[in-house]
């Protein structure tokens, strides 16, 4: 027999900004979801899902992708079916990055860019809004971890915590960030 409580199942995580101020460099914010086994849930993520890729296995993708915060609504959405990912996966991470551009005379922080905004949603549940205010000195935060338990149910937990640095050093480091 089957259990009636599925925990969650697939999700949506939408990412907002206002453009950056005419004459400027484009502001490009990033969602980023990282991947970790039960083997290794907190050190470096099995795979990364960021601009222009997805998983492997197509569970993990973007839906929109956004390098100016022009449109409206939510510039960037990425989905994630949790209920497909194979067992070996037992946590997702998912964060935001600011991109830097090398025409800007110094780092960018959260804090520069007007009117951010994160939801994560499960269909019409929010499960997190949040302003980025929290980490308005950083370039990089993660946002949020998917958990699988013992008995194979996703649960989500808010995890707010600021980086500072790239893509790349801070892919290497959300998956510790969470201690």
């Amino acid at each position: 027999m089957s259990s009636l409580r599925k925990g969650i199942e697939r999700v949506e995580v939408g990412l907002k900004w206002d453009p950056s101020p005419l004459g400027s460099p484009p502001h490009d914010l990033d969602l980023v979801a990282g991947t970790y086994t039960g083997e290794d849930p907190h050190g470096s993520p099995a795979y990364l899902v960021h601009f222009d890729s997805r998983s492997p296995d197509g569970t993990i993708h973007l839906d929109r992708d956004s390098r100016t915060g022009q449109g409206f609504g939510f510039d960037e959405v990425m989905s994630l079916e949790l209920e497909r990912l194979s067992p070996t996966y037992a946590r997702v991470l998912v964060g935001v990055v600011l991109q830097q551009n090398e025409r800007q005379e110094r780092t960018l922080v959260f804090g520069d860019v007007s009117n951010t905004a994160v939801r994560i949603r499960k269909g019409y549940t929010d499960l997190s809004q949040h302003d980025l205010s929290a980490v308005a000195g950083n370039s990089a935060a993660t946002l949020g971890e998917f958990a699988r338990g013992a008995d194979g149910e996703w649960s989500f937990r808010e995890v707010i915590r600021g980086f500072d640095g790239d893509l790349t050093t801070f892919a290497a480091a959300m998956g510790a960030l969470d201690r």
